[in-house]
């Protein structure tokens, strides 16, 4: 929940950016010469993606492979899809029932059927999102940069009085926390590209208003005050002299964005119709981050992702019970994702915000890991089908997944890679790591696959060893 912040909070979060700042490398010139990407061969100004966290059974929603109703007593090994498949408006393309409006919109993007997600030993949820949001594999001796925070150091804010990278739905409150806050930070390159934590859309505004009752001449002199304070605390005698003027220009954008009465109607739901709202809450938190992740976008956000937040055994982390959650799930998403694709093709932004719609690995039945390089299985499963707990993708499957591309120069109507129509439902044509995956993103926005910071006298890269490269065919 967010809340209006108060003196203490501020002090608090004060220090702890600056702890942050100052235990930062120093980001050196780009490999290239170009600071902020080649504008000449991006095809998108802003990404948005919109995290599914858990763990999304790819042959339940966007893969569909052949549909077994439920009937006690079945044998799991027949159980590829608990879901009927239906049309999409892409010829031959299927989705399973429930995501008909995704599958209403699927002529302004791609499909990717082969997303493999790396080999980590024994499955973690933290690991593996880790992985993908970093594109490197902990563990690590150097903190790696989120991607949103790599695109912010990178480009900058497309609007100067609006954080480049905002993180919308994520909590620390539920289990592993400390693995989730280890990707959730800018790693080396400084707080001041951190991201920008917005737990409740609906209470977004509250979050960049000034203390309730501060005045703005105040609020003014507050921030000159611990400005001061700030440059005269022994601690900033630690760290380089990047890293302190990274802290300050952190506490200057702080500011600026508290004193910006236009960009904090950005952040105010209150102001969309009715109607526009009810079209976007039926997917709760996340559905309302779609709607918020639209309004930031028009006001000319950088990086925007929306999340449920990750809670083990809840949400996308279907350890029992998978059909019956995961209709109530797609209920979360279809309808928002949707909305927040023709929204934007309607403002004419589409076609510069590449979405990403993606988890960090799939789901099965009976398989735990990958055929080939299968792990400790997490959950029992039956000989025989006992009760409906028991019919779903509860196991944990990294040999393929399903992501989904809209805007920002990707393909329309198009699907990338093929899986196997029988268990194990693996990749079998043109898999997509998740460093490609990201090379792919970067692309998009003009950024090198090659391109690096110095950190310790080393080139660190975008992705590990900067070799990764983009996948050309989804572009159009």
């Amino acid at each position: 929940m967010t809340s209006t912040p108060n003196r203490r909070d501020f002090l608090s979060s004060a220090s702890a950016a600056t702890l942050g700042a100052l235990s930062a490398g120093y980001p050196s010139a780009m490999a290239r010469a170009v600071q902020g990407g080649d504008p000449l061969n991006a095809t998108a100004d802003t990404v948005i993606v919109l995290w599914l966290a858990g763990g999304v059974a790819s042959t339940d929603t966007f893969d569909p492979k052949r549909y077994t109703p439920y009937e006690k007593g079945l044998d799991p090994n027949k159980v590829l899809s608990t879901f009927p498949s239906i049309d999409t408006v892409v010829d031959g393309l299927k989705f399973t029932e429930g995501l008909e409006k995704i599958g209403g919109v699927m002529d302004r993007g791609t499909l990717i059927k082969t997303y493999r997600a790396a080999d980590l030993g024994f499955i973690l949820h933290s690991r593996h999102q880790y992985h993908w949001h970093t594109a490197y594999e902990p563990p690590l001796t150097v903190s790696a940069p989120h991607i949103g925070s790599w695109i912010s150091r990178t480009l900058g804010p497309l609007n100067p009085d609006l954080p480049a990278f905002i993180d919308i739905g994520q909590t620390f409150d539920g289990g592993e926390k400390e693995a989730l806050q280890a990707f959730h930070t800018s790693g080396f390159l400084g707080s001041e590209f951190a991201p920008f934590f917005l737990v409740e859309p609906d209470q977004a505004v509250e979050a960049v208003k000034p203390p309730v009752g501060m005045s703005d001449t105040r609020f003014a002199k507050r921030y000159q005050a611990y400005k001061k304070l700030l440059g005269e605390s022994p601690i900033m005698q630690h760290g380089s002299e990047h890293q302190r003027d990274s802290l300050m220009r952190s506490v200057d954008n702080a500011h600026r964005l508290l004193s910006s009465p236009k960009a904090r109607k950005a952040f105010d739901l209150s102001l969309e119709p009715k109607e526009k709202v009810d079209l976007y809450k039926v997917g709760g938190r996340f559905g309302l981050g779609c709607l918020l992740a639209k309004r930031l976008t028009e006001a000319g956000a950088r990086f925007i992702e929306v999340t449920h937040g990750y809670y083990p055994f809840k949400y996308w982390d279907t350890h029992d019970n998978g059909h019956s959650r995961m209709k109530d799930l797609k209920t979360m998403i279809d309808a928002p994702i949707a909305h927040l694709v023709l929204d934007l093709e309607a403002s004419n932004l589409l076609d510069r915000t590449l979405i990403v719609v993606a988890s960090e690995f799939s789901r099965d039945m009976m398989t735990e890991g990958k055929p080939e390089k299968k792990v400790k299985d997490q959950v029992k499963v039956p000989h025989r089908i006992e009760g409906p707990q028991h019919y779903g993708m509860h196991r944990h499957f990294t040999s393929a997944g399903s992501v989904l591309l809209f805007g920002g120069g990707i393909k329309k109507g198009f699907v990338y890679g093929e899986t196997a129509d029988e268990r194990p439902c693996t990749t079998i044509k043109d898999p997509v790591t998740t460093e490609q995956l990201h090379a792919t993103i970067y692309r998009a926005l003009g950024i090198p696959h090659d391109h690096h910071y110095n950190i310790e006298q080393r080139p660190f890269y975008v992705t590990p060893d900067g070799t990764a490269k983009p996948v050309m065919e989804l572009f159009g």
